[in-house]
């Protein structure tokens, strides 16, 4: 055999017990006590078996302990989280940075954490304290704050099926920008610039196609606006900004006045979306607005030649709202409900199967009887339990 220098050496018994007992110091911690070998191991000539992450000779024990000193798993290892888990505040210390604005602009950050809420929209409570406070830390001019504003104005008005969460982003920021200049804070700023839109909604509305969409989703997020905008009153209570009411009946009117299939399907949304409340503000203020609206679209029906699909969601608004907007008087104290005076009493109630497969709810006027057969079928009283005694 051959030494590391490459020189000859004979094998013997000492050369044997002492290269046997390197590889168990390399194999082992130091500080741990090792098991006398069953046989006498044979002297290593450097082959595989020598290369052997567990001895031949070894109990099951010491192959443990040898997988153990070999593994990469480690107690201080980062917390696990599923793979299909997404949050906002990882994506912006994804760099490890420390602060995120010495490295990306403001309108960068309301395009990720937008864009983010757009595509998580059940996110919007547990991540927004977190923006806001990122942007109270960066809002600290008024010129800021206007661009902040022009920013969610835009993004708020030219995504699709953003309108919601956009005004409740809004809401939520007009309560917690801490900057207030002489110009107006956060929701004064907003409201300006709704402003600014709606005094071109002439020209809006009789735009190119682009121009028709732009104006359609202002129209649509102004709705959701006045739905989630509060204001408080002197008497400290949040309130509707009923600035915005008088401009979705004006909105109105313009849509209706340039019936074509767009303008008219936008005017339906807009009803559906927040024609209730509308109706019932003016009813409480004695105002007959949601009557003259109503009279409108039966013109459009008898004069416009709009689509037949145009039309019949048109039918289908006006039977709507004759309705009460779908809505079911209940009775005025929930204790006195029956169900000869609520049609709603029985409607929460479960859904139950006889034996041959017929389903039955309280409203049944057998019920009593079926679901006494059901309980005797299910022998649900004398034994309620597994043999193992876990709830069934």
């Amino acid at each position: 055999m051959y030494n590391n220098n490459g020189s000859s050496s004979t094998p013997s018994s000492s050369s044997s017990s002492s290269e046997a007992g390197d590889m168990k110091s390399a194999l082992f911690s130091p500080g741990e006590p090792l098991r006398q070998p069953r046989t006498t191991p044979p002297a290593s000539d450097g082959g595989a078996e020598s290369r052997s992450p567990i001895p031949s000779g070894h109990n099951s024990s010491s192959a443990v302990d040898a997988l153990v000193k070999n593994s990469k798993l480690s107690a201080a290892a980062p917390e696990f989280v599923p793979g299909n888990y997404a949050s906002f505040q990882d994506d912006v210390y994804s760099d490890g940075s420390e602060d995120y604005y010495p490295e990306t602009s403001l309108a960068d950050f309301v395009q990720d954490f937008v864009s983010h809420l757009n595509s998580s929209p059940g996110s919007f409570e547990s991540e927004i304290d977190y923006i806001t406070d990122m942007l109270n830390s960066c809002v600290t001019t008024e010129e800021i704050l206007q661009e902040l504003v022009e920013l969610i104005y835009v993004q708020s008005t030219s995504i699709p099926n953003f309108a919601y969460t956009g005004a409740r982003l809004c809401n939520h920021l007009s309560h917690h920008i801490r900057l207030s200049p002489a110009s107006g804070n956060f929701r004064q700023l907003l409201l300006q610039r709704c402003q600014t839109q709606f005094e071109q909604r002439e020209q809006a509305v009789r735009g190119d196609p682009g121009t028709q969409k732009r104006f359609h989703y202002y129209v649509l997020f102004l709705g959701e606006l006045y739905l989630n905008l509060e204001i408080k009153s002197r008497k400290d209570t949040p309130g509707r900004a009923n600035v915005l009411l008088g401009a979705l009946k004006e909105l109105l009117n313009t849509l209706f006045s340039h019936a074509d299939d767009p303008n008219l399907m936008c005017a339906v949304k807009l009803l559906k979306l927040s024609g209730s409340i509308l109706d019932d503000t003016w009813k409480e203020k004695g105002q007959s607005d949601m009557d003259e609206i109503i009279k409108k679209i039966e013109d459009v029906l008898l004069d416009v030649k709009c689509s037949r699909d145009v039309k019949q969601m048109l039918l289908k608004l006006v039977e709507l709202q004759s309705s009460n907007w779908g809505r079911v008087h209940t009775a005025s104290v929930s204790s006195d409900a029956t169900p000869d005076n609520d049609p709603n009493y029985f409607m929460n109630e479960p859904t139950f199967y006889t034996a041959d497969g017929t389903p039955f709810t309280a409203a049944d006027p057998e019920y009593s009887d079926k679901y006494q057969e059901i309980l005797d079928r299910e022998d649900y009283f004398p034994d309620a339990y597994e043999e193992n005694g876990n709830d069934l």
